[in-house]
């Protein structure tokens, strides 16, 4: 627990002395750009506007401040921006990544999929609006997603309709290319594979079992029958190695940026001092006051004090009272992720 209180509060310190730098520089988003990545987010979680709203209640969050974390997360990533859009990568380094990562560079036996999945399992908590509940209702399910593939419907429109997978949903079914090796280590029955290898792009499987549970349909979207090296002039290789070097030296760079934002705040970790005043329990707990009274009647000592408290608005928020500390930063953090 001291751990991850620790391991939080410095999560949310990094945070905040870069939402002040990018203050001081003059980054802050308008109201619009944050309604703009709120409303990305809704459309790609597949919510009804009362879905978005029963999610926020459930997370005990309101709109002004998901709005509030939205204009940090926004604020932050413009400084960040504001660096790493310098970054240049010639032909050269190119060349001599590739060139020294030849092994890297192949384009392995496989195909590209999407999916719907069904599931008899109950996943009505994950707000999975058209979910099966049993083996029946599955079956069912299943049989009428293939009479609707089969009669034209659209893949990608049925999938964030019917599939109970949170990534074909968001995605509209697609997962992403697999190798053959791929396939096998996640349990596509042999049988599958081949079948895969013999269908043509565009193509629909029937209705697949896997492990006697979930029910899938899955989409061709594209095949390779042969594994072959890549060269620099293969479609998309000089491009997958510039972005990888520019999200390289992007990330030195905001590690940079935050070292520079740090040393120019004025931080006191108030939570470190009272783990440094009660070692004993790692400031988890005031000591009892009996324990005070016996250490008292024993020995003349005196008491470590915390930290003085930080001149700026940083410091209120490691002086919290104990009891909802970790509970409430750890509520933070899980919904920084989502916006």
């Amino acid at each position: 627990m001291a751990q991850a209180r620790l391991q939080v509060l410095g999560t949310l310190i990094q945070r905040e002395v870069l939402f002040q730098r990018a203050e001081r520089e003059k980054l802050l988003p308008t109201e619009d750009e944050i309604t703009a990545i709120i409303n990305q987010q809704k459309q790609a979680s597949g919510m009804t506007d009362d879905d978005f709203q029963k999610s926020l209640v459930a997370q005990n969050l309101t709109m002004e401040a998901l709005r509030e974390d939205g204009r940090k997360n926004i604020a932050i990533q413009k400084l960040q921006d504001k660096y790493s859009s310098k970054i240049t990568v010639n032909d050269k380094e190119v060349e001599d990544f590739y060139n020294g990562n030849r092994e890297r560079f192949v384009s392995a036996r496989g195909v590209a999929l999407a999916m719907v999945m069904v599931d008899p399992a109950d996943n009505s908590a994950q707000r999975i609006t058209d979910d099966a509940k049993s083996e029946a209702e599955a079956k069912l399910k299943i049989d009428n997603i293939a009479q609707q593939l089969k009669g034209g419907a659209d893949f990608a429109t049925v999938a964030r309709a019917k599939s109970e997978d949170a990534t074909s949903i968001t995605r509209g079914g697609d997962i992403g290319f697999a190798s053959e090796d791929d396939l096998k280590q996640n349990g596509f029955p042999p049988e599958l594979v081949t079948k895969l290898f013999s269908m043509e792009a565009g193509d629909i499987t029937d209705p697949v079992r896997f492990n006697n549970t979930k029910w899938y349909i899955f989409k061709l979207a594209e095949k390779r029958l042969q594994t072959q090296n890549l060269t620099l002039e293969s479609p998309g290789v000089r491009q997958q190695i510039t972005q990888a070097l520019i999200k390289q030296r992007s990330d030195i760079l905001n590690a940079a940026l935050l070292e520079v934002a740090l040393n120019d705040a004025k931080i006191v970790n108030n939570m470190a001092g009272t783990m440094l005043a009660n070692p004993s329990n790692l400031g988890l707990r005031p000591a009892s006051s009996s324990a005070v009274n016996s250490q008292s009647a024993t020995t003349p000592t005196t008491t470590p004090q915390p930290a003085a408290p930080a001149t700026t608005p940083l410091a209120g928020r490691g002086c919290k009272s104990e009891g909802d500390r970790v509970e409430e930063a750890l509520t933070i953090l899980k919904r920084l992720a989502r916006v």
